[in-house]
Parts: C-alpha cells; sequence; structure tokens
C-alpha cells in the first residue's frame, strides 16, 4: 500500500527546498526563447517559398504564353515541345505544369471552336489531364474540387461518371462542383443522375444549380422533366426551381402531372407556383 504520509512529507520537502527554483526558471525562459526563435525562423521561411514561388510564377508566365501562342496558333504540338531539353525540364515541375494548367484553363474559356479544341488536345498530349486526374483522387475536397474544375473546362467526357459519384460526397462545396461540373459536360442531362439521389439536396445547393445552368452555354433542356420523377422530395423542387428559372414551358404538363399525383403538400404547393409562372411566359 501507498504510505500516503511519507509521500506528502516527501512532496512538503522538495516545495521547501527552493534549490530546484532557479535551474526551472532558466530552463523556462531558455525553452520560450528558442521557441519565439524557431517561430521566426518558420515565418521568415514561409514568407521566403511565398515569395519565391510568386517570382517563378513571373517567370514561367511568359514560357507558357509562347507555347500556348503556338498550340492556339502555329499547330504548335507537344512532341516538338518537349524534344527541347530546357522545355523537357520544365515540364517536371509541378509548378510550372500548375502554371501551365492556369494559362490552358484560362484561354480555354475565352476561345472557341478550333482554337479550343487545339487547347484541348495539348491538355491530354502534355499529359495535363493526368494532374487533374490526380487532384480528383485526393483526400484534399479542396483539391478534389479544382481537378473537377479543370476536367470540366477541357470537356472530359469520360470523367463524367466519376462526377457523379462525388455529386454524393457530404461535403457541400465538394457535392456542388461535382454537378457543375456535370452540367459543364452534359448540359441538363448531366443532371438526370440525381433522379437516384438518397440524399436531400439543401435550398443553397440548389440555387448553386441554378446558377450553373443558367451561366451555361445550354443547347437543350431535354431531361429536366425526369427531375419530377424523383422519390426524392429535394430532387423534385430542384427540378421544379430549375423549369421555373429556365422558363421552360414545354415540361408543363409535367408539371400539371406532379400537381395532380403527388402527395407532398409542399411540392403540390411549390408546383402551383411554378404552373402560375408557367402560365405567365405564355
Amino acid at each position: 500500500m501507498i504510505n500516503w504520509i511519507l509521500l506528502m512529507e516527501r512532496l512538503w520537502g522538495f516545495y521547501t527546498d527552493k534549490t530546484w527554483v532557479e535551474p526551472f526558471l532558466v530552463f523556462a525562459i531558455a525553452f520560450f526563447a528558442l521557441g519565439t526563435i524557431m517561430m521566426f525562423m518558420a515565418l521568415v521561411f514561409i514568407r521566403y517559398r511565398r515569395i519565391r514561388r510568386q517570382e517563378l510564377v513571373k517567370e514561367y508566365q511568359a514560357t507558357v504564353e509562347e507555347i500556348l501562342m503556338g498550340v492556339m496558333f502555329t499547330d504548335s504540338i507537344f512532341a516538338t515541345i518537349v524534344n527541347d531539353e530546357k522545355m523537357a525540364k520544365l515540364f517536371k515541375s509541378p509548378l510550372f505544369r500548375q502554371t501551365l494548367m492556369d494559362g490552358t484553363l484560362n484561354l480555354h474559356r475565352n476561345y472557341e471552336g478550333q482554337y479550343a479544341e487545339n487547347l484541348e488536345k495539348f491538355y491530354a498530349e502534355s499529359h495535363l489531364i493526368r494532374d487533374s486526374f490526380k487532384k480528383i483522387k485526393s483526400l484534399n475536397w479542396a483539391k478534389k474540387c479544382l481537378g473537377i474544375e479543370e476536367l470540366a473546362e477541357m470537356q472530359v467526357t469520360q470523367a463524367f461518371d466519376t462526377l457523379v459519384e462525388l455529386s454524393k460526397s457530404s461535403v457541400r462545396p465538394l457535392k456542388i462542383a461535382a454537378i457543375r461540373g456535370c452540367i459543364k459536360l452534359n448540359g441538363t442531362q448531366g443532371l438526370v443522375h440525381l433522379v437516384k439521389h438518397k440524399d436531400p439536396i439543401d435550398t443553397w445547393t440548389q440555387l448553386s444549380i441554378i446558377h450553373a445552368l443558367k451561366k451555361g452555354d445550354i443547347e437543350t433542356t431535354k431531361g429536366i422533366e425526369k427531375l419530377l420523377t424523383s422519390s426524392n422530395k429535394s430532387v423534385v423542387s430542384l427540378g421544379l426551381k430549375v423549369i421555373q428559372a429556365l422558363k421552360l414551358s414545354d415540361n408543363f404538363p409535367a408539371v400539371i402531372q406532379l400537381h395532380s399525383k403527388t402527395q407532398s403538400d409542399l411540392i403540390k404547393s411549390e408546383a402551383s407556383r411554378v404552373m402560375a409562372k408557367l402560365e405567365n411566359f405564355n
């Protein structure tokens, strides 16, 4: 058994013996000073890396601009570009590749037709597409979102099924990014997969989807009426909102049918509002 009296006597003796105070204070001050110095050095290093990164990006931008102008306007191909030893070395740099990726995406957003096709071909040949696929496999959802944006912008249709899976994520920004990517790749048909979506789609996500549809150049709205057949009330609500926002009068019969069959007072009320809006549009 523990001799509590002896233990208390030893603790009291340690407390009354002041010889430990000075070494302890010296150690504490030294530890604090060392910690402060290390923190300062870390901040200096981080700032240096940030400044150096910015400088490198500026240096790379001139090379990136030269490459992309060649790709767009002179039929320059990747195989020719990487024959240059300096270029081959640059392409191994993650920072250079990201700078090149950003430049490619920015140009693709502003050009159409053959120019856009040339950029898409270069995106594939230069293996930038691999970088994007690596991002959507990352455990970091922010990187996943970046990869989705890249693949969708560059019209990589083979990524569609992967984006459908990512749209089931419980992380709202990732869910929104994936659904927006589906729309970018397949217009309103990119929403049809939501018919089988089990999780509720909150109002903020619905509004983000509608914004993406309005912003995008949607050639056809075929398939939107399928959302009204979902057993998920939030998907049905999204379908009604899309029909109203895009003024899809052709879907009026589908809305009437939903109104007559639904058992949900909330959906019935929303369907009534949409019917009234569609009648005004006509």
